[in-house]
């Protein structure tokens, strides 16, 4: 991929299903109040880190471009 991303998790969204971590236990973690955020904001792009967004059943996971704020997920319409 090559991009470099920008990660935030919305913890008022965030109902602490853990599916982040079951798809990317790198790039997410759960706190003591089972909340989810990014265990680095900034990360190199990655499929895991993507397909924990995507399965996020609340879409509490905000992905943007480094630099430009492109959202990649979710996308813009």
């Amino acid at each position: 991929m090559g991009d470099r991303w920008h990660v935030e998790v919305d913890r008022g969204v965030c109902i602490g299903s853990g599916m982040c971590v079951n798809h990317a236990p790198e790039g997410f973690a759960l706190d003591s109040a089972r909340q989810s955020h990014p265990r680095v904001a900034e990360t190199d792009a990655s499929e895991p880190v993507l397909a924990a967004a995507e399965g996020c059943p609340v879409e509490a996971i905000a992905i943007t471009l480094l630099g430009s704020g492109e959202a990649v997920f979710p996308p813009e319409e």
